[in-house]
């Protein structure tokens, strides 16, 4: 039924393993092959492209829905439409943000200080361009093929690039002036597909389970029993995505307790439950998590 174009790059890892784990694993002859397949009656035909393609691709039929960044979105105009954030990226779940950097000892503390026919480089030019004209700097704007902040001195007087943590940028010896545009991965859809109610449907369900499974990550649940006298205490050390569950157990002055709480505040939560009358504490995964 669907069309998928997923991303290939810096994302393809992180894009193969979340739908690994919504349960919609990949197929392919090798980690090269630009075509795959999943084994799902909701999807036909999957393609792995680069996501620079994806957002004109999906524009234009040629695939139904697709992964591709905010960013790529913004610098193609393609008119698609996005179904939600997916909060993941190369290595975190934190949003990309594209900067306009010049040289660290450069005089300009904003765009506003840059002169007149200021050289950039930069991958993404549409969107510089209009980034320069809303500011009414007259920018002499070139596409780079990469390696755009090796640039600065020499080649430009500034870039325009993508950052998650300006590590790399500040390791090259350049200052962020501007944050034009934070971008997250999205999954957008085709908008004719979209108005087919039977492909808006399919859309809807495979959105499920990837926000479920990026829910999930970090996450674990936490089931334990505890006498009646130490009920509050312990509820009062459990974080809760609304509030615990809590059963009485049969035949026993005492109650089942469970509830969802993140992986990372684990290994101090287990020890305080115990010390407040906990027993019988068992830590489960979480695959995935739908609201």
């Amino acid at each position: 039924m669907l069309r998928l174009v997923l991303p290939k790059g810096s994302l393809e890892r992180a894009t193969i393993q979340l739908f690994e784990d919504a349960d919609l694993p990949l197929s392919r002859s090798s980690e090269v092959d630009y075509r795959a397949t999943i084994d799902d009656p909701r999807v036909d035909d999957v393609r792995i492209l680069r996501p620079q393609e994806i957002p004109t691709y999906v524009a234009s039929g040629l695939f139904d829905m697709g992964i591709t960044g905010r960013d790529w979105i913004e610098e193609t105009g393609a008119d698609v439409v996005s179904l939600t954030e997916l909060h993941y990226s190369k290595a975190t779940a934190r949003p990309i943000r594209l900067v306009l950097a010049v040289a660290a000892d450069a005089p300009a503390g904003s765009v506003g200080d840059l002169p007149a026919g200021v050289r950039v480089h930069t991958e993404y030019p549409r969107l510089t361009r209009r980034f320069f004209e809303k500011h009414g700097v007259e920018a002499d704007v070139s596409l780079s093929y990469g390696a755009t902040e090796a640039k600065i001195p020499e080649i430009a007087d500034a870039v325009v690039e993508i950052t998650e943590t300006g590590r790399a940028l500040r390791a090259a010896g350049l200052r962020i002036l501007e944050t034009i545009l934070v971008s997250y991965t999205e999954l957008v859809a085709n908008p004719e597909a979209h108005a087919d109610p039977a492909k808006r449907r399919a859309m809807e369900q495979v959105q499920t389970l990837l926000t479920g499974a990026l829910e999930a990550r970090g996450r674990v649940l936490v089931k334990l029993n505890v006498p009646a006298a130490d009920l509050d205490a312990v509820i009062g050390l459990l974080p809760a995505l609304k509030s615990p569950t809590v059963s009485k157990l049969f035949g026993e002055d005492g109650f089942a307790v469970e509830t969802v709480v993140s992986k990372n505040e684990i290994n101090t939560l287990i020890p305080a439950l115990r010390e407040h009358g906990a027993t019988d504490i068992i830590e489960l995964p979480i695959s995935k998590i739908v609201h």
